[in-house]
């Protein structure tokens, strides 16, 4: 027969061996049944799990860069509850996301130099140009021939806005005279549209009614829009969704000396009659000048860059 001191300790032993430590479902139970603890503004509890840094006299330094003591009961409690007062939310909503979560070793910038004050515009440019071909950046070589000549001419597109019909570039051609083997003027073109119309407007440029129509009558696209675009109130729409696009490029002065206004031998003091070809990419054009050769024709093809296209987009 067992001793009563064999009967406690088998008792107990029976005791650590079913119930070492109690099971999930009694902690949980016990975890939210026990009352949450509760510190007040001047009070310090010894509670090892309590961290030492919410309960030092000096937490670190706030946003404005001022020492947190303990002597400020308001701003302890916000600190150690989570719950920041006022003045603090609207400093951390202003301050940026590393200057939160840096610590207090690292430097902390004022709030009216927050970077994130600058809104982005959510708007962006896009291209405005209908055809891989006729853009900015894009390169054309060819000839200029006339009854007697031909001369090696490219031409490079600088800006194309299809919305305003507008474009412009440099235009070089060589061997037009001995002191000049190459020369480059810059132009501006009209595309013909809801802004141009076929009639030449410009009377400085010297063209009337009647060279329009003979020098537009020098491009088989041009034949079966002859007798509407005859009318003055004639609009040529969607023109940017048409195969052919027709335009004025119009020569302004010389590159790089802009001052040069008359040159021997030569003169850009014309305009091309130009009927650009989207799906080709090629260009055809005819001169006018009322001084020089007429119907000085102009033909240019592309030059393939791949669609390769500078993009650049300031923020």
């Amino acid at each position: 027969m067992p001793t009563p001191s064999d009967r406690r300790q088998n008792s107990i032993a029976e005791v650590i061996s079913t119930r070492t430590c109690p099971p999930e479902l009694d902690r949980l139970s016990d975890w939210r049944d026990s009352p949450e603890p509760t510190i007040s503004p001047g009070e310090i509890v010894d509670d090892p799990l309590t961290p030492a840094s919410a309960l030092a006299p000096a937490l670190g330094r706030s946003e404005d860069g001022s020492a947190l003591l303990a002597s400020d009961p308001l701003r302890v409690e916000s600190k150690i509850s989570g719950t920041p007062d006022a003045e603090t939310a609207a400093r951390e909503r202003s301050s940026s996301p590393w200057d939160r979560g840096a610590g207090s070793q690292s430097p902390v910038i004022p709030s009216n130099s927050s970077l994130l004050r600058y809104e982005f515009s959510n708007v962006r440019l896009l291209p405005n140009y209908s055809s891989s071909f006729l853009r900015s950046g894009s390169k054309f070589v060819g000839k200029q021939m006339s009854d007697k000549q031909e001369y090696n001419v490219d031409v490079e597109i600088i800006h194309v806005d299809m919305a305003e019909s507008y474009l412009c570039g440099y235009l070089r051609i060589q061997g037009l005279t001995e002191d000049h083997p190459t020369l480059t003027t810059f132009f501006e073109g009209e595309i013909i549209g809801t802004k141009h119309t076929f009639q030449t407007r410009n009377e400085q440029w010297g063209a009337n009614e009647k060279i329009d129509i003979h020098h537009w009558s020098r491009f088989p696209a041009w034949k079966p829009l002859a007798k509407q675009a005859k009318r003055t109130d004639f609009t040529y729409r969607n023109f940017a969704q048409r195969e052919h696009v027709f335009m004025r490029w119009k020569e302004y002065f010389l590159v790089p000396d802009h001052r040069v206004r008359t040159i021997s031998g030569a003169s850009f003091e014309g305009f091309y009659y130009i009927c650009f070809n989207q799906i080709e990419g090629s260009v055809s054009g005819v001169y006018f000048h009322a001084k020089s050769e007429r119907f000085q024709q102009l033909e240019l093809k592309h030059v393939e860059d791949h669609g390769c296209a500078p993009a650049v987009e300031f923020r």
